[in-house]
């Protein structure tokens, strides 16, 4: 594909009389690194929506847009088409003053508010038009990209002059500005040296215009509005929350109070955003510190994956995955902890990272610290809830049994499959080190080898028929903290169709069971509980479960180098005793 790059020059603006007509905007739906990219999205949306367009909004970056509008019919076209689902829930208002050249529709201008040409002269549109008209240009001109090359509103000399009147607050922006936009990587000291003058005439080829190193009027409130813009609708603003002693800036366009759950002071979406910010105040001391970094990782805002740090008297833990990216810190100061956490939407890192500065640079503690008994119990209260935020829940979980004194645990096959993480008790993180498909079961090691209580012995002598055995396991996932017994008989040695390798029981268990332990009268275990399903079509009475036989188990185990116990013998354990059995060696199985 053969390109043809067009520079054009463009002449001094005309000015806008104060009786013109009010300004149009644009709902901004995407913005793309790429050409190819966004003249592909922009085709999408095209598909479906009306008034698609496409500009090059500079810094490498091409967006799609809906328009223009009055601001009015904007606002309203933005709130329908979020709430329907027709755009991206951060999708925003841009009044165009970013706006370059058209890529969307090919060969169709539509002009902006902030670069209008005179219509003494063609615009960027036309020329490219009358170009891929041309009859000697190659078949594929419709990919035409125009550069242009615009003339600066101010000379070198006059520029220096009007950058010498700045603050040096406003020449520290600047240099953030340029920060922000990947071309400058110094101090941020108010001093223009070789670095600043370098990434400003970055700056000025990238967004087509001469590099001369000297920012001109204009070209300073583009470096600035484009920096600003991204903040549109977040209405940053500073708190003072005299209930917790905090005082910081958050972002009131996207978050509005809720309520307090100490030592929470939640602030909840209020728009399509999902945003969400929580203010943390109590009392406490290092132990409380480590306590609130522990439980704050088992909640669902907080996921997985990301950076964590603990220091003697503060924390921060960054949550990566499942839609969010959160961020979390605390501090202990004078028998006080006071932090916040920032959960935002992943996919809008420009936006996050901006607000999370803005808390990070006003965060500060007042006076005061959340009451504990602020916030009265009510029906919202929940088992998988702390502090009114949900837990986080894994995605399935199974019961397993310690097979050696390192830790291994045998499970279901079912337990483990596409697990971005596995855990054994909710605390331990394990690696599958073995499965066997045929027999459908699985062993995970702890990362960190365990030192169990007691271990399993798997019966290798043959079973008597209809005698009493008991399944050890977790039938309601994590809800309850020590395993469960059901008990029932051993049905036959057997499968419904003769299957030497399963055995078939009358009992009554639940999903979650599956894995746990078959226990005999003397607590030896003669398999491991299958999960319930469909037998050649057809399905069972609730009351008939399967097992793997032991020796099977046994076979499979060996060929993964998994030292067990066995025992022939037969005998008896009164229902205390198997119990503290299963407690001992059976553990919930978890799959996130």
């Amino acid at each position: 594909m053969i390109r043809v790059f067009l520079a054009v020059i463009a002449f001094a603006f005309m000015p806008i009389g104060a009786a013109a007509q009010q300004s149009p905007v644009w709902v901004q739906v995407e913005a793309q690194p790429t050409l190819t990219g966004a003249q592909n999205r922009a085709r999408a949306f095209d598909a479906r929506l009306d008034n698609v367009a496409g500009y090059y909004i500079g810094s490498g970056w091409y967006g799609i847009v809906l328009g223009p509008y009055t601001r009015a019919d904007a606002d309203v076209l933005l709130a329908n088409l979020r709430r329907s689902g027709q755009i991206p829930s951060d999708s925003f208002i841009a009044d165009g003053r970013n706006f370059r050249q058209q890529f969307w529709p090919v060969g169709v201008g539509a002009p902006t508010t902030a670069q209008p040409l005179p219509t003494t002269e063609p615009s960027l549109e036309e020329l490219a038009r009358a170009i891929a008209n041309t009859p000697d240009l190659p078949s594929d001109a419709e990919d035409l990209v125009v550069v242009p090359v615009i003339a600066p509103d101010e000379t070198p000399n006059e520029a220096r002059a009007s950058e010498a009147a700045l603050s040096r607050a406003a020449k520290e922006q600047l240099q953030t500005a340029l920060k922000w936009a990947g071309f400058y990587d110094a101090a941020i000291d108010g001093a223009f040296g070789r670095g600043t003058r370098r990434s400003m005439g970055e700056w000025q080829v990238a967004n087509n215009y001469e590099p001369t190193g000297i920012l001109t009027t204009k070209q300073r409130a583009e470096l600035i509005g484009a920096y600003n813009a991204i903040l549109d609708g977040m209405d940053l603003q500073l708190i003072r929350d005299d209930a917790t002693g905090i005082e910081m800036v958050i972002p009131t366009g996207v978050v509005a109070f809720d309520k307090y759950e100490p030592p929470f002071a939640q602030f909840e979406p209020k728009g399509d955003l999902a945003a969400r910010v929580l203010l943390i105040s109590q009392e406490g001391d290092q132990d409380r510190l480590f306590g609130l970094y522990e439980i704050l990782q088992t909640l669902a805002i907080v996921p997985t994956d990301g950076p964590r740090r603990r220091r003697d008297q503060s924390f921060e833990i960054e949550g990566i995955g499942e839609g969010i990216h959160s961020y979390t810190t605390a501090t202990l100061r004078n028998g006080q902890i006071k932090g916040f956490s920032l959960i935002w939407p992943t996919g809008d890192e420009a936006r996050r990272i901006r607000v999370l500065d803005a808390m990070k640079a006003s965060f500060a503690t007042v006076d005061g610290v959340l009451d504990p008994a602020i916030a009265a119990p009510d029906d919202s209260q929940a088992i998988d809830l702390v502090s009114g935020l949900a837990v986080r829940k894994p995605k399935l979980s199974r019961s397993g049994f310690f097979v050696d004194g390192q830790g291994d645990v045998l499970t279901t096959a079912e337990a483990v499959g596409e697990c971005s993480r596995i855990t054994i008790d909710e605390v331990h993180d394990a690696q599958v080190v073995h499965t066997d498909a045929a027999l459908g079961l699985a062993v995970i090691r702890p990362n960190t080898p365990l030192a169990p209580a007691d271990v399993a012995q798997f019966q290798t002598g043959v079973p008597r028929l209809q005698s009493e055995i008991a399944v050890a396991g977790y039938p309601y996932g994590g809800v309850l903290t020590t395993p469960s017994l059901t008990f029932g008989r051993l049905a036959d040695i057997r499968g419904l169709n003769g299957e030497d390798e399963l055995k078939r029981l009358s009992l009554t268990a639940q999903p979650g069971d599956a894995g746990g332990p078959v226990f005999d009268n003397g607590g030896a275990v003669l398999g491991m509980l299958l999960p319930r399903a469909s037998r050649n079509g057809q399905q069972l009475p609730p009351e008939v479960s399967f097992s793997i036989d032991a020796t099977r188990i046994v076979a499979s185990l060996l060929l993964a180098d998994v030292r067990l116990e066995t025992t022939d013998t037969v005998a008896f354990l009164p229902p205390e005793a198997l119990n503290q059995k299963a407690v001992d060696v059976t553990v919930l199985v978890s799959c996130w």
